[in-house]
């Protein structure tokens, strides 16, 4: 581990710093740069203990494997394992820590039960040198009368954090037949464990049709989500969300969110702040989603909090064991946060200028937040783990996340548009092999999954791989992506296929007419959405593309709306796919003979996404 001073970027005296000089490293083979490029992040997941000496990172093994790994940051020193899964059926999910000496940690499972791939959850807890494992999770009985894929989740540590969590539960009602102690309650709960004794306390009482409960940080519910069920047992349209005063137990009505076709109307609440006794959510605002506070002293002022006219607000910046809210994010050219809170945005403004280009994200924080983890990556750096020390105010790089990446050279990823078929100009990122003069290139247009989602500029391990190869990359950023509004996204990226896959093509063809792309030589990969893009293109231009990779791609519509019918969600499934005649136009599997290219498809044999 590296200690590095921030010297005049922070406004102190500089610290010698060596550096070895770069060599030029030798040139890697394909299969090298394969292997380098196809290993798995050396960081799946990271946390820092409460008193800021030891982080827990979960990083792969052999296989599907990860281990919990614990690192000293007073004592430096290697990595040591204390938890290990094989990733058949057991993953290692998320790991943090309750006190200094403890971590809670979440299992998943994938198994097949009656035909159908379900993932199983866990919680576990486990001192920091790997004794003392414990199961958190509620255990069921054979009397269960239902299953029990949720085992948890971790809410807060409760007031104090003196080793507690507080955490949901789903109930499970048990038969009573011969007993009188079988469990009655059913849906979802909250519970305070804790994590050493493993004594509980039910906080909350199991709701049917609860699915969602945030916390204050200190341990107080102070907002809950039911989603009533339809007659048939499917999850309905709606989620109702309630709240409570700071000195009341009672619940009061706080907003109703409908959800049509995987989009929300309506105030979404994501977080409450105890001090300022307000909920953040997010809303929609003229055609895109905005930050909002609403008041929950019982007067419901609701307030914008942070909106901009081109891009959606997306996402909460929290810190700190108490998941306390100091800004928020949205993406344009690159991503973006805008702080509420003084100190953090002059520390955010002195740590750009420490590692300029870089995007800088905060990971987790000690119990005073003295010290932070934090996680800076750029186009050409796949991302470092840090931590700051307020005191000090000096940085400690903790772990590179590719490093089988450090000798490689990486390309330039540069944000471009182009333009559509009816002149709307789709925005894209566009990276070019490192040191070639960007013309008459073999290249690869790469739709991202969802379809909602989108790209955004940073580093992409696959694009740079192609790069590496000599391949021109363009990730269109086509309608039917989020981020961009209302609008932009349309009625999503199955049911107005033609215009997402039209942009799509038109990326191509913006490559080929600005002399980037060889036509000879020009392909198409995807993954999931993206794979049916893929597909889907050469059913609108089957001379376009000269090779199509498909990887886990939806492949009929029909088929996909199909896979949810025994699940609570299919409702909504089914109103994003639709019905109508772009259900076998736009289904790869039925216009298979309009393919001319050549196509090779990947499928994962524990796919439980796309069947």
């Amino acid at each position: 581990m590296r200690i590095w001073g921030l010297a005049a970027a922070l406004g102190l005296t500089p610290i010698a710093i060596t550096v070895a000089a770069a060599q030029d490293a030798p040139a890697k083979s394909s299969n090298d740069l394969a292997v380098a490029f196809g290993a798995r992040e050396a960081v799946r997941q990271i946390s820092l203990s409460p008193d800021g000496t030891k982080v827990a990172i979960i990083q792969p093994t052999k296989g599907r494997g990860s281990a919990l790994m614990i690192g000293d940051l007073v004592k430096g020193g290697e990595l040591k394992a204390i938890v290990t899964s094989t990733g058949n059926p057991d993953q290692l999910g998320d790991c943090h820590w309750s006190i200094d000496t403890r971590l809670i940690c979440r299992i998943v499972i994938t198994t097949n039960i009656n035909g159908d791939r379900l993932g199983f959850s866990r919680i576990i807890a486990v001192d920091s040198d790997g004794k003392n494992l414990k199961l958190l999770s509620a255990r069921t009985s054979d009397r269960s009368l239902g299953l029990m894929q949720n085992g948890g989740s971790l809410i807060d540590w409760g007031a104090g954090g003196n080793g507690s969590a507080l955490m949901t539960r789903l109930f499970v009602p048990e038969s009573s037949t011969g007993t009188h102690i079988a469990e009655s309650q059913s849906g979802l709960g909250v519970e305070l464990i804790d994590t050493t004794s493993l004594s509980r306390k039910q906080t909350e009482p199991a709701r049917d049709g609860a699915v969602d409960y945030i916390s204050d940080g200190r341990g107080n519910v102070r907002v809950m989500g039911i989603r009533p069920k339809t007659s048939s047992g499917y999850d309905s349209d709606k989620i109702i969300y309630s709240y409570r005063t700071s000195d009341s137990r009672a619940w009061k009505p706080l907003t109703t969110v409908a959800i049509v076709a995987g989009q929300t109307a309506g105030f979404v609440p994501y977080a409450v702040d105890p001090t300022l006794n307000v909920a953040y959510g997010f809303e929609n605002q003229d055609g895109r989603t905005a930050l909002y506070s609403v008041a929950l002293d019982g007067s419901l002022t609701k307030k914008l909090v942070l909106s901009r006219p081109d891009v959606d607000i997306d996402d909460l910046v929290e810190v700190g064991r108490q998941n306390r809210v100091v800004g928020a994010t949205y993406v344009t050219d690159r991503r973006e946060a805008v702080f509420f809170d003084p100190p953090l945005k002059a520390l955010r403004i002195a740590l750009g200028k420490a590692l300029p280009g870089k995007i800088i994200t905060f990971i987790d924080a000690s119990a005073d937040e003295s010290k932070l983890l934090m996680f800076a990556y750029s186009d050409l750096d796949p991302g470092r783990y840090y931590v700051f020390d307020k005191k000090t105010r000096s940085m400690a790089e903790v772990l590179s996340s590719r490093p089988d990446l450090d000798s490689v050279k990486l390309a330039t990823v540069k944000p471009v548009s182009y333009q559509a078929a009816d002149g709307t100009s789709i925005p894209a990122f566009l990276t070019l092999p490192a040191g070639s003069d960007g013309k008459n290139l073999p290249a690869i247009v790469m739709p991202h999954g969802g379809p909602s989602a989108r790209d955004e500029w940073g580093f992409d391990w696959l694009a740079q791989y192609f790069a590496a190869r000599g391949y021109a990359v363009i990730q269109p950023n086509f309608r039917g992506s989020t981020g961009y509004g209302d609008a932009w996204y349309q009625k999503n990226g199955f049911q107005s296929w033609r215009t997402s896959i039209g942009d799509v093509n038109d990326a191509g063809r913006w490559l080929v007419k600005s002399g980037i792309a060889d036509p000879r030589k020009l392909a198409i990969v995807g993954w999931s959405y993206g794979g049916y893009a893929a597909l889907e293109s050469a059913v609108l231009d089957p001379d376009l593309f000269k090779a199509i990779v498909a990887i886990a791609p939806v492949t009929d519509l029909d088929a996909l709306r199909d896979e949810s019918r025994d699940f609570t969600n299919f409702p909504q499934v089914d109103a994003q796919i639709g019905h109508g005649p772009w259900i076998a136009e736009g289904s790869p599997a039925r216009n298979a003979g309009k393919i001319k290219a050549p196509v090779l498809l990947f499928h994962g044999d524990r796919d439980t996404n796309v069947g």
